[in-house]
């Protein structure tokens, strides 16, 4: 099954009697607080213009009241957009009828919760196979599948047990085991991790990590933690009262920042475990003893490897073992610093 890319466009959402009324003057530059106190309406989003890769992990981040959750609610149409498209294989949901959304809702898209969102009356292994109930997929072949993901998850020997009898750390495994049951193209991840522990809530980054190197879902991850953010996505878009300040790389974000409300997100960043050789990498070969390294290492790990070689150059290669450039050590370690 392969994920193709979500094309989200001029989408407007304003909360209110009449929404409708208002996008040509918030489109205009009305401010979310004028709306509010002089129409009683509320701006929940302004001309949002984001592409999320296909196969990859999309991050939006931002503070409460940011849009994020709102934004998130879009592409599988919990929220009925004021105005815009969010696009998926050509099709836009924002036009999609009741039964062409249903469908899409049971096929294309998986949701999993911050809250876990767990049935408590059911048990792991009923917990897992209920997007499938819904498909009206036949019991032996949703429960086979679902004790795969649930083995998958690290829930192995769990299958009977209740979300009373489970910690916050296992609740989430059992709602990502539900959601990779599903088998759906799109994974819409909620604040999914945030009310986990902190070892627990790294812990099931890595989980998801290690499952989309395999899987390669269109994954929309939700979070206002910008660690979190940096170590799951693929791309980061940053938003604040309902507009996007910026988007791009987690690299891109770290290294240029679009303005002082950014900068003041990544000042305190640890840069040599965010930005990666492929964000470095220089065309000009520099001159001294080298290491062959991928460009998927982050400098951090490259200055570890370059210090036990001994050597002070980096030839960088991609997956496919073709050089795309070189950069020196003293270049990463200007790079972890902040004056690369």
């Amino acid at each position: 099954m392969t994920s193709q890319s979500i094309e989200i466009r001029n989408l407007y959402k304003i909360f209110g009697p009449r929404p409708a009324n208002f996008v040509e003057s918030v489109a205009n530059g009305m401010t979310k607080t004028e709306l509010n106190q002089k129409h009683g309406h509320v701006l929940g989003l302004r001309d949002i213009n984001i592409t999320i890769p296909g196969g990859g992990i999309t991050v939006i981040m931002g503070l409460s009241g940011s849009g994020k959750s709102t934004l998130i609610r879009h592409i599988n149409r919990l929220i009925e957009p004021t105005a815009g498209e969010v696009l998926y294989g050509g099709d836009d949901v924002c036009r999609m009828s009741q039964d062409e959304l249903r469908e899409f809702r049971r096929h294309k898209t998986a949701m999993v919760f911050q809250k876990f969102a767990l049935l408590p009356h059911r048990n792991v292994l009923q917990n897992t196979v209920y997007g499938l109930e819904i498909q009206g997929t036949a019991k032996e072949e949703r429960e086979e599948r679902a004790q795969i993901w649930i083995k998958r998850v690290g829930l192995e020997g769990f299958a009977n047990h209740y979300p009373n009898q489970l910690s916050g750390g296992m609740q989430q495994r059992v709602g990502l085991a539900r959601a990779l049951t599903h088998n759906a193209e799109i994974l819409l991840m909620d604040e999914a991790y945030s009310a986990l522990d902190p070892l627990i809530r790294v812990d099931m980054q890595g989980v998801l990590l290690e499952l989309q190197k395999e899987l390669k879902k269109t994954v929309v991850f939700i979070t206002h933690d910008l660690d979190e953010a940096l170590r799951l996505g693929d791309k980061i878009a940053i938003l604040r009262d309902g507009e996007v300040i910026q988007q791009g790389t987690p690299a891109d974000i770290v290294l240029n920042p679009a303005d002082a409300y950014i900068e003041s997100f990544v000042k305190e960043v640890n840069r040599g475990r965010v930005i990666r050789l492929s964000a470095v990498a220089e065309q000009t070969r520099s001159v001294g003893p080298s290491l062959q390294l991928s460009e998927d290492l982050t400098v951090e790990q490259s200055l570890r490897e370059l210090t036990k070689a001994g050597a002070s150059v980096v030839n960088i290669v991609c997956s496919q073992g073709r050089p795309v450039g070189s950069v020196s050590k003293e270049k990463l370690v200007d790079c972890m610093v902040g004056n690369g």
